[in-house]
């Protein structure tokens, strides 16, 4: 690598790079379309750019502002020990760590909060994709086995908002990978007691996380213009099968109408009332199964007598 491309090039990009990207305290984002937005107008818009509709990525605290009907508390979830294995790649696995925690304040990719939804108490959790691409570790089980077990003690139906990469590869089989099979555990702990279980899924979700507890909900719900709900991506998928493929490939609107993968699109401003009146027909389903289930055992009590 000669000096141009190792001093002089980052030097120029540093010089032209948009401020307003880094910068908290500007008064204006910019969109996807190209169009320059006031933030108070984004924010007021649910984060939706009011031009073109696309939704922009929340952090889990923005989320929680826009869906619950008002105060949530967040909960705290369990802290297992940080990189046991010691892995490094380009960076070290503790230096990844620590930048994510910096730039998004937050422990892990996940937070669990509880709150009222159309004035139902429901357990939420949502994950932040800039916490190293929303991905799957050690600390994401624990949270959501937290929030499974929270649900259960307090018999709360459960929403989890999805956006994330996968399982977090950096923690191996053990922190990574075995956090799929235990998410479906405590998802099939909430099936066993009837409590609801939402999914909602958003820009993007994919991997290990589309594979295991986030396609299991009762309800399984998209934001408005997602373009990636999908295992694998398009590109990785037409290597493999040597086929082309749909152009609206793993998109929302794809996985509703030809792969049965999503329930519903539903624009982010409708979150909350949606899923308040869903949530409103599964707890009158579960209380009608409970009753006709204690009839039948009233009924096995008389006849034994």
């Amino acid at each position: 690598m000669n000096w141009i491309s190792k001093y002089l090039k980052p030097k120029i990009k540093s010089i032209f790079k948009k401020k307003s990207s880094e910068n908290d305290d500007t008064l204006w984002t910019t969109c996807s379309c190209k169009n320059l937005i006031l933030k108070e107008d984004l924010e007021k818009n649910f984060f939706c750019c009011p031009k073109c509709g696309d939704h922009h990525k929340l952090t889990c605290i923005q989320r929680f502002n826009t869906f619950f009907d008002s105060d949530y508390t967040v909960l705290e979830t369990p802290n297992p020990a940080d990189d046991v294995l010691g892995f490094k790649d380009k960076k070290s696995y503790k230096d990844r760590l620590n930048a994510a925690r910096k730039l998004t304040k937050q422990q892990d990719t996940a937070l669990i909060a509880s709150g009222a939804v159309k004035g139902i108490k429901c357990t939420v959790g949502s994950m932040d994709f800039r916490f190293i691409g929303g991905s799957m570790g050690k600390h994401f089980g624990e949270a959501f086995l937290y929030a499974c077990n929270y649900s259960i003690e307090n018999k709360q139906p459960l929403i989890f908002f999805c956006t994330s990469g996968g399982a977090r590869l950096m923690e191996s089989t053990e922190g990574g990978l075995m956090q799929m099979a235990r998410s479906v555990l405590g998802v099939n702990e909430l099936k066993k007691r009837n409590i609801p279980y939402v999914v909602v899924l958003t820009e993007p979700s994919t991997g290990g996380a589309l594979a295991s507890a986030f396609s299991l909900g009762d309800f399984q719900i998209s934001e408005k213009n997602v373009k990636n709900i999908s295992f694998a991506g398009k590109r990785v998928v037409q290597q493999t099968i040597k086929e082309s493929l749909p152009e609206d490939f793993g998109t929302a609107s794809f996985q509703k109408d030809k792969a049965g993968q999503v329930d519903i699109i539903v624009e982010r401003k409708y979150l909350n009332s949606t899923i308040g009146t869903l949530l409103y027909v599964l707890l009158k389903k579960a209380e009608a199964k409970d009753k006709q289930s204690n009839v039948s055992v009233d009924k096995s009590i008389q006849a034994a007598s």
